[in-house]
């Protein structure tokens, strides 16, 4: 692997494998998910996922509750494969002579892995048909099947809990817990907090981490339309906002309500506690 300086930040970065070519390296991303077999190995993939900033080794080993050396190794693996990323940065506030070795961090790869046996080309009818909706001009109806399938998919989670029953915490947790089964990661924001002692649950909820205060916000890491949402982002967005609406409706969580924000490579839509809930 190459190792490339960094800029003015003080780190070095190790270039990850290239990413499997979706339209030709089945065999690599077969032996890419093979990787996360491992118990331990798929726990620290996780962990370090939903991190959402560099990790270290001890941190990770911590974590998943196994030694500093065994983690490395699995972490390594998975840079190996290219699931993970790596850096290299030395402890804040620590420079110049004397100061140690850089501390090796791994972050979630940027690239997208996907695996069907037999192979098969969704993505790709999604792409025509999505080229098609927009040619039609058919964003409200697009919207309509969006907000019906995101009430179906909530209604499971209804079922925990009377409709709009709770407290804005005991809602969000879930809500929480569906957007996790729809493969957002939600990750909560705890600027603005409120409510301590509430919020642990849906800190637990979204991120199997530590526990903190209240959210105002539930954002949302991962798109799971991206590449379609990058090519189409009206038609696409729209019916991620209608879905999530739907969710939000079909869960029976109306404490919270989601909105358009984009906010870097996740999902440009944000939850938030309705302003009568506030």
């Amino acid at each position: 692997m190459d190792v490339t300086q960094g800029a003015a930040d003080g780190r070095t970065h190790e270039d990850s494998p290239p990413r499997p070519a979706a339209d030709g390296g089945q065999d690599a991303a077969l032996d890419a998910v093979a990787v996360l077999a491992d118990p331990v190995r798929r726990a620290l993939y996780r962990y370090v996922a939903a991190a959402g900033r560099e990790v270290g080794r001890a941190e990770a080993a911590e974590a998943v509750g196994v030694q500093r050396t065994l983690a490395a190794h699995h972490l390594d693996k998975l840079a190996e494969v290219g699931l993970v990323e790596v850096a290299f940065a030395r402890p804040a506030g620590r420079s110049g002579p004397g100061a140690g070795r850089p501390a090796k961090l791994y972050r979630p790869a940027a690239g997208e892995l996907s695996v069907s046996v037999p192979q098969r080309a969704y993505d790709a009818a999604g792409l025509v048909l999505a080229e098609a909706l927009e040619r039609l001009r058919a964003d409200d109806a697009v919207a309509r099947a969006g907000r019906e399938e995101g009430y179906a998919a909530g209604l499971p989670f209804r079922a925990r809990a009377a409709a709009g029953s709770g407290s804005v915490a005991e809602q969000g947790v879930r809500l929480a817990e569906a957007l996790r089964a729809r493969g957002y990661e939600p990750e909560p924001d705890a600027r603005d907090a409120r409510d301590a002692q509430d919020a642990e649950s849906i800190q637990g909820t979204c991120r199997d981490a530590e526990h903190g205060p209240l959210p105002s916000a539930l954002r949302l890491r991962n798109c799971p339309f991206h590449r379609l949402a990058e090519q189409f982002p009206p038609l696409v967005c729209g019916m991620n906002l209608a879905l999530l609406e739907g969710l939000v409706e079909g869960a029976g969580t109306p404490a919270w309500r989601p909105r358009i924000a984009p906010a870097g490579d996740g999902c440009c839509v944000v939850l938030e506690p309705a302003p009568e809930s506030a």
